[in-house]
């Protein structure tokens, strides 16, 4: 067998290593942190013309202020259902109506709340390790199917070892990012 069908793919292991954590940056952009961004309703989803459907696509999302947010809605019929969907979205944001205009005033955010945000915030990056470390088994079991094929013992270590650096590189950007956003969220 030649060397290169004995190799594991790490450029895919990266790649999905780096998706995991590019997942968690965008749960994070979902937690508030007492100040108003239009990435905040991301997350959010309206039940528009039959299917679940992102509040960008329903409206146009803009950040006049620091503390407040406002949906213009393109469609009048969809008020009503855009307005739910942010109640209902756990944001703890109350949605004010003016037309088709919905204002959503980011109200300061009071200790209690900024310690259940830093919870939930690792709770997101617990879920990205557990995704990492998932992606570092595939690599492992790889390796052992290189080795059962033929791979020597030694190129089994090197191989190892450098799915194990790239573990280790994006275990330490997640909590990197964890340590950023927990900051962000606990400043008054």
């Amino acid at each position: 067998m030649a060397d290169d069908e004995l190799e594991i793919d790490l450029d895919d292991l990266q790649r999905r290593m780096d998706g995991a954590l590019g997942a968690l940056k965008t749960e994070f952009a979902s937690l508030r942190t007492g100040r108003a961004s239009a990435s905040m309703l991301e997350p959010v989803m309206v039940e528009a013309y039959g299917q679940r459907t992102p509040i960008n696509q329903v409206g146009t999302v803009n950040v006049p202020e620091p503390r407040m947010v406002t949906i213009n809605v393109w469609d009048k019929s969809m008020v009503s259902a855009v307005e739910k969907a942010i109640r209902e979205s756990g944001l703890g944001i109350n949605p004010q109506l003016n037309g088709t205009i919905i204002m959503l005033p980011i109200p300061e955010l009071n200790e209690e709340r900024r310690r259940e945000l830093t919870k939930v915030a690792g709770q997101y990056a617990e879920h990205a390790r557990v995704a990492i470390r998932n992606v570092r088994r595939d690599g492992m079991e790889q390796l052992k199917k290189a080795k059962a094929a033929g791979m020597s013992e030694d190129d089994n270590k090197v191989w190892a070892d450098e799915v194990q650096e790239l573990t280790d590189a994006a275990i330490a950007g997640i909590d990197k990012a964890l340590e950023t956003k927990q900051q962000e969220i606990m400043q008054v």
